[in-house]
C-alpha cells in the first residue's frame, strides 16, 4: 500500500534541501503518533519527523523546545519545519539512549548527569501550559482501570473495591497538589535522554509538558518503566537531587514528607503506565509495550506496601492482577 504521508514528507524534504539525493531510514518509533527517520543529506545527518497534526501536538513541541533552550536545557534544534503538513527536520542527536549506559557502577555518575537539566526545570516559563491538576490526574489513573484491568484483564471491581480504588486515586491527587509545582516534562526517563557525540545530554519527547509537581519528572527518572534499581539506591539519589534543589524550598518540608510525596507520584505515574502499555497494545497494534507491564506494576506493589493507605493496590495488584497477567503470557507461548 503506498505510504502517501512518507511520501509527501520525501518530497518536502528535497525541497527544503533543494535535492533528490536524500538518504532515509525509518528509526524505531515511539509510544505515539509520530514517527521517526535519519536522513543523510550533503554530508550532515538528520532526523526527520512525520507527526500527523491531528493527533501530535506540534505546536506544543515548538514551543517548549524555546522554553527549555531558554534556560540551556539541550533539545534538537528545529531546521525545517511544515506544522500544516505535520513535517520536521530535526538536529540529529545520535543513537545513544541514557538507558544503554545504565548499569550498576554507573548509576551515580549517568543519573547526576541527568540531575543537571531536571535541576533547569524551575527557571522554565510555565505560562500557558496546562495544569496537572485533579481532573488531569484522575484521567490518568482511569487509564489503568480502563485498558490494564477491564480492557487486557476482564477485570470488573466490585462496587467495595471500587470505593476503594476512589479513595486510593483521592489520596494520590491530594499528595499531587500539595507539593510544589513547575514545570513538568511528564515523560523525563532513560529513553528520552540522549548522549550526543559531544558527551552533553539532549532531551527529547517533551511536547505533553505541563504545570505540575515538583516530584514527578524526578521519580519518573529513578523509578524507570523500562529499568528498576534497588529502593535504597533510589532514595539516596533522590536525596541527592533534593540537595541540590533551592535550599529554602527543600527545607519547608521534612525528609519524611518528601520521600511520601516522592513515592506516591511514582505510584500516580505507574498505575497510569501500566495502562498505556495495555492501550498501546489493543488500540494503537503497539504490542512490545506488554513485557514491561509486570515490572511497571511491581513498583505499585512495593509502594503499596510501605504505605497502609494504599494496601487495596498491593492486594489487587498481587492477588488478581499478575496472576492473570502470567496466564495471558503462558497462553500467547502456547
Amino acid at each position: 500500500m503506498q505510504d502517501l504521508r512518507f511520501d509527501g514528507l520525501l518530497q518536502w524534504l528535497n525541497k527544503q534541501f533543494d535535492t533528490d539525493n536524500i538518504n532515509i531510514e525509518a528509526l524505531d518509533g515511539d509510544a505515539g503518533f509520530r514517527r521517526y527517520f535519519r536522513i543523510h543529506v550533503n554530508e550532515e545527518s538528520y532526523i526527520a519527523v512525520d507527526a500527523p497534526p491531528d493527533t501530535c501536538n506540534n505546536a506544543s513541541f515548538i514551543d517548549i523546545a524555546q522554553r527549555m533552550r531558554t534556560v540551556g536545557v539541550k533539545t534538537p534544534q528545529i531546521h525545517h519545519v511544515d506544522q500544516d503538513n505535520g513535517w520536521f527536520c530535526l538536529e540529529d542527536f545520535g543513537n545513544e539512549l541514557l538507558i544503554r549506559s545504565l548499569n550498576e557502577a554507573s548509576l551515580a555518575s549517568v543519573y547526576q548527569d541527568a540531575f543537571e537539566p531536571l535541576l533547569s526545570f524551575s527557571r522554565i516559563n510555565t505560562q500557558q501550559l496546562p495544569d496537572f491538576d485533579e481532573a488531569f490526574i484522575v484521567r490518568e489513573l482511569d487509564i489503568f482501570s480502563e485498558w490494564l484491568l477491564d480492557k487486557h484483564l476482564g477485570i470488573s471491581l466490585s462496587e467495595q473495591q471500587n470505593d476503594a480504588w476512589q479513595q486510593c486515586q483521592s489520596l494520590l491527587v491530594q499528595s499531587a497538589l500539595a507539593q510544589p509545582q513547575q514545570f513538568m516534562h511528564r515523560d523525563y526517563h532513560s529513553r528520552n535522554i540522549m548522549r550526543c557525540a559531544d558527551g552533553s545530554l539532549g532531551i527529547i519527547d517533551f511536547q505533553d509538558a505541563v504545570l505540575g509537581p515538583i516530584t514527578y519528572d524526578i521519580v519518573s527518572l529513578l523509578k524507570d518503566c523500562y529499568v528498576k534499581w534497588p529502593r535504597e539506591k533510589v532514595l539516596d539519589l533522590f536525596l541527592c537531587y533534593l540537595a541540590q534543589l533551592d535550599s529554602k524550598l527543600v527545607e519547608k518540608y521534612d525528609e519524611k514528607q518528601w520521600i511520601k510525596w516522592f513515592d506516591l507520584m511514582g505510584m500516580q505515574r505507574h498505575l497510569k503506565a501500566s495502562g498505556i502499555f495495555a492501550r498501546l497494545h489493543h488500540r494503537d497494534n503497539k504490542s512490545h509495550y506488554l513485557k514491561d507491564i509486570p515490572l511497571t506494576l511491581s513498583y505499585i506493589v512495593e509502594t503499596a506496601n510501605l504505605y497502609s493507605e494504599f494496601s487495596f493496590l498491593s492486594e489487587l495488584i498481587s492477588t488478581d492482577v499478575l496472576p492473570k497477567l502470567n496466564n495471558k503470557r503462558v497462553e500467547c507461548n502456547d
